[in-house]
């Protein structure tokens, strides 16, 4: 049997692209916040006041991953809980002072890592690249959500 060409799956690349995406942020960004953590705090940033479950929702984290990003967040004085004054079963998150410190000073470093992580493409083609892997992304939302098509209508 011949050996298949990995340069062709789409899997096999994705996993190149984070392992380059890991080194970048690690060396550019942060040892110590995540690039889940900095989404966590970037979608609290965007939208205050959110509870758990919305904010795993929009960086697209699984329950149980969430719950141990946000406790982390937690632990290290980043974000602080309060308990919904509209429902006592929920609690609604913000950014503590230094939480929004902690991401403005992410923010800058994520732009510059970003423009090196993309630097081998054109404008153009960072463009489309960005929107190619946008419409990938959220058609693979729907292996999670199984009410949604698999794939995107042309």
């Amino acid at each position: 049997m011949a050996a298949v060409d990995l340069t062709s799956h789409p899997g096999h690349l994705a996993r190149r692209l984070q392992q380059a995406h890991y080194l970048l942020w690690n060396t550019m960004v942060s040892e110590e916040i995540t690039s889940p953590q900095f989404a966590v705090l970037n979608a609290l940033v965007a939208e205050p006041g959110l509870d758990q479950r919305t904010v795993g929702e929009r960086v697209g984290l699984d329950r149980s991953t969430i719950a141990e990003v946000i406790s982390r967040l937690i632990r290290r004085g980043l974000l602080d809980k309060v308990r919904d004054p509209q429902d006592g079963r929920r609690f609604l998150l913000g950014l503590t002072d230094e939480g929004l410190r902690t991401h403005r000073r992410l923010t800058v470093r994520t732009a510059r890592m970003n423009q090196v992580f993309l630097s081998p493409l054109s404008a153009a083609e960072q463009t489309l690249f960005l929107e190619l892997i946008q419409r990938v992304s959220d058609a693979a939302e729907g292996l999670r959500n199984p009410g949604e098509p698999l794939v995107a209508p042309s």
